[in-house]
């Protein structure tokens, strides 16, 4: 772990924020005491969208009822 003044930090707070790799830590001390500690998150990956059809023929089977009322909504359908 890195340790810098804060003065140092003060001056420089930019370079040090893009500068610091991901999951890396700064330690910022004022007369030698540390005070804060800088830490780069990780960058969240990007994600692509979905591509239809990348699923076509996945369904091997398909019960013939699939899509029959079922007994237990029988009463709403009356």
């Amino acid at each position: 772990m890195a340790t810098i003044t804060l003065e140092a930090a003060q001056s420089n707070l930019a370079a040090l924020i893009h500068g610091l790799p991901a999951g890396e830590e700064i330690l910022i001390t004022e007369n030698e005491r540390p005070i804060a500690k800088l830490v780069a998150t990780p960058l969240e990956p990007q994600l692509t969208p979905r591509q239809f059809g990348t699923m076509k023929g996945t369904v091997l089977y398909m019960a013939p009822d699939f899509d029959a009322p079922l007994e237990d909504f029988k009463e709403y359908m009356e």
